[in-house]
């Protein structure tokens, strides 16, 4: 591409190219570079509305070459019962980090969507169970599907439960994923049963207050806690937090706006309780899961650089194959 050409990237050519087996390579890459102390801390701006808010997430990774990405997404949980549209909307601009070129924007609700399920699924293979058989989903909306996914990417699932405040989303999502994943999938009433039964549970949901507690989880499991990107949002009891192995994607994000944030607030952990950040764990410089019995949570509010990752591999994939509008910016 001639360096006065955006390429332009839209929803439907972002789901074609972009598999969800790249984008878990791509984001455990990143997290190992991270780890390795070879990329800069990311950084987040947020602004919150009364219905909703929008965040800024920027970073840059040295892949084959030098990428820069920020992406800015809007956040709208009634969306879809107001104005019909989806709960996140937003677009990554993507720019050669040497020269300050802009290579590419893109719609950023897919990229999110299977980079946050790849970060889960990155977590699970170093912090769940290796025999895990059995996951809960919490949240079937699009996010759910994708860390369903993911996670059968890294664990031989064998059933999994769907759990949603819409008892009908989660019928739907039962039975769309049950065959293409090859699982028995129950959608469930009971969050908390299904949750006792489960060596997996994943949290996906924009809820403002917790959904479990301590004595809802069994030894052994492994909880990714996905819904928390803002400081109103709260999934997991603070107490929960407390008596568990604590990994955080970013820590000084998760701080701020996930649920190690509330634990925080309450006065139950410190800082210096978290185990690690999760790119530590994979560069082998903290260890992952080190017992059956620990309960370990993943407090992922999103690194940036896992969008940097997603939007390069994307970019170039485009590039190879001649894929989406290239819009001349000459003067």
């Amino acid at each position: 591409m001639r360096s006065e050409e955006l390429l332009f990237l839209t929803p439907r050519e972002v789901q074609s190219l972009l598999t969800l087996d790249e984008c878990i390579a791509a984001v455990e890459h990143a997290f190992r570079l991270y780890g390795e102390g070879k990329a800069e801390p990311p950084a987040v701006l947020s602004m919150h509305s009364s219905d909703g808010g929008f965040h800024i997430k920027a970073g840059w990774l040295d892949l084959d070459r030098r990428y820069f990405a920020a992406k800015m997404n809007g956040n709208f949980p009634e969306n879809s019962a107001r104005f019909g549209r989806p709960t996140i909307q937003g677009v990554i601009v993507l720019c050669d980090a040497e020269n300050g070129t802009p290579l590419a924007v893109m719609d950023s609700r897919d990229i999110t969507s299977l980079r946050t399920g790849a970060a889960t699924a990155v977590a699970a293979k170093y912090l769940a169970r290796p025999d895990s058989r059995i996951a809960t989903v919490c949240g079937c909306g699009n996010q759910g599907r994708a860390q369903l996914k993911a996670i059968s990417r890294v664990r031989q699932l064998r059933t999994a439960f769907a759990y949603d405040k819409s008892a009908e989303q989660a019928q739907r999502f039962a039975h769309e994923l049950a065959s293409d994943l090859h699982l028995s999938i129950t959608p469930v009433l009971d969050l908390a049963a299904a949750v006792q039964q489960s060596d997996i549970c994943v949290t996906c949901t924009t809820s403002q207050q917790p959904l479990l507690g301590l004595s809802d989880v069994r030894p052994g499991t492994f909880i990714s806690a996905v819904g928390a990107d803002n400081p109103h949002k709260q999934e997991l009891h603070p107490l929960l937090m407390a008596e568990s192995k604590i990994v955080v994607d970013i820590l000084e994000q998760c701080a701020v706006m996930g649920d190690l944030h509330h634990a925080l607030q309450a006065g139950v952990v410190t800082r210096a309780d978290v185990h690690a950040e999760l790119s530590e764990v994979v560069a082998g410089k903290r260890p992952g899961r080190e017992s059956q019995k620990e309960i370990i949570i993943f407090d992922s509010t999103g690194m940036a650089l896992q969008d940097v990752a997603a939007a390069a591999i994307l970019y170039e994939k485009a590039e190879r194959l001649g894929a989406g509008v290239r819009l001349n910016f000459a003067a």
